[in-house]
């Protein structure tokens, strides 16, 4: 049994062997795990248990954002070989399924999730995973920038979804890991650029330091005031709400321009109240994101030729072994860390 990182209760890890369906099908490949990312998801289960419907009700080994080598194939996999450094997709759904047909397979109701109850995560040393969701790395991308390719598919399908035009006024709300990726995205989808709102300033200084991203500490000004003074008041083309905060729902009518978009991309944890009327005083184009769909070749394309690098946002990499203690940090939500990841043992 493989020694793992298991969420055994809220509020409880162990580091301990745990059994894993390790079996592998002719359209499998096996994968010895490198670096694993902490993501949001992964600390609420920690600190609370569960996120909506999902409950952690049994033990469940943690992680989703993961890069490693290939070490096995199946008999019918084609495009991968022993030995390809890669990065999973870490959604899989069922291929038949009306919603992967539609080709919006993220919210294919099949779809299962590493670490999502009951799905065991990728925080152990090998895993089993489909080769079709599983894409190899250029040489010029490191296992921890392989590892940031699935945060950074969710500012993708943001950007994806808000249908960029080039030279686009973009607006982020919310510095958070998410928050980052979508300003980046927004800017590799044609944006001009993109101003980030949050209320810490260590992480605006981070996001910042990017050319094109301008930075709104809304401790000292609303949001509403800065796009109306950086637009001359006609308002972003497009708003990315990426914090999840229910003021900055009910504030969006009064950032996007007539006629332009908001996309919903943090998720409450509540319900929470909108200003439909004032969406529809403006005609404004309301979306939402879950998760993405067809977007990995892309970020992987963008992150391998320097379009995008992300290697500012990893703030930590922690041993295995001090997994635990990488969590709790995690935790504490420090405002100098964005994105923390753990590196396996070799």
């Amino acid at each position: 049994m493989p020694r793992s990182l298991v969420l055994e209760r809220k509020g409880e890890l162990s580091l301990r062997d745990i059994p894993l369906d390790m079996d592998m099908g002719p359209t499998d490949v096996r994968i010895r795990v490198h670096t694993v990312g902490i993501c949001g998801s992964d600390v609420h289960y920690y600190t609370h248990g569960k996120i909506g419907p999902f409950v952690v009700n049994e033990p469940m080994v943690l992680g989703h954002e993961a890069s490693g080598v290939v070490i096995e194939v199946g008999a019918q996999v084609r495009h991968l070989k022993e030995g390809d450094r890669v990065c999973m997709e870490p959604g899989i759904p069922d291929p038949a399924s009306r919603a992967a047909k539609l080709g919006i397979y993220n919210v294919d109701p099949a779809v299962t999730f590493w670490a999502t109850p009951p799905v065991h995560g990728c925080l152990t040393p090998q895993v089993v995973h489909p080769a079709a969701y599983t894409y190899k790395l250029p040489d010029n991308v490191s296992f921890a920038e392989g590892a940031m390719v699935e945060p950074f598919a969710i500012g993708m399908q943001a950007a994806l979804r808000a249908r960029i035009q080039p030279g686009d006024v973009g607006m982020v709300l919310g510095a958070g890991p998410i928050g980052m990726m979508t300003a980046l995205a927004a800017l590799a989808g044609g944006c001009a650029k993109v101003l980030v709102a949050d209320l810490a300033q260590r992480k605006l200084d981070i996001i910042g330091a990017y050319p094109g991203i301008e930075t709104i500490n809304i401790r000292d000004i609303p949001a509403a005031d800065a796009i109306a003074e950086a637009t001359e008041g006609w308002g972003a083309d497009v708003v990315f709400e990426c914090s999840g905060a229910a003021p900055a729902v009910l504030g969006l009518p009064q950032l996007v321009r007539p006629g332009g978009t908001a996309v919903l991309v943090g998720m409450p944890v509540d319900p929470v109240p909108m200003d439909i009327v004032g969406l529809q005083a403006k005609e404004l184009r309301l979306e939402t994101v879950f998760r993405y769909a067809n977007v990995y070749d892309r970020a992987i394309a963008l992150i391998g030729t320097g379009k995008v690098d992300l290697k500012p946002l990893i703030s930590l990499s922690m041993p295995f072994e001090d997994s635990i203690a990488a969590f709790e940090r995690a935790a504490e939500g420090r405002e100098t860390d964005v994105k923390m990841q753990i590196e396996m043992p070799s």
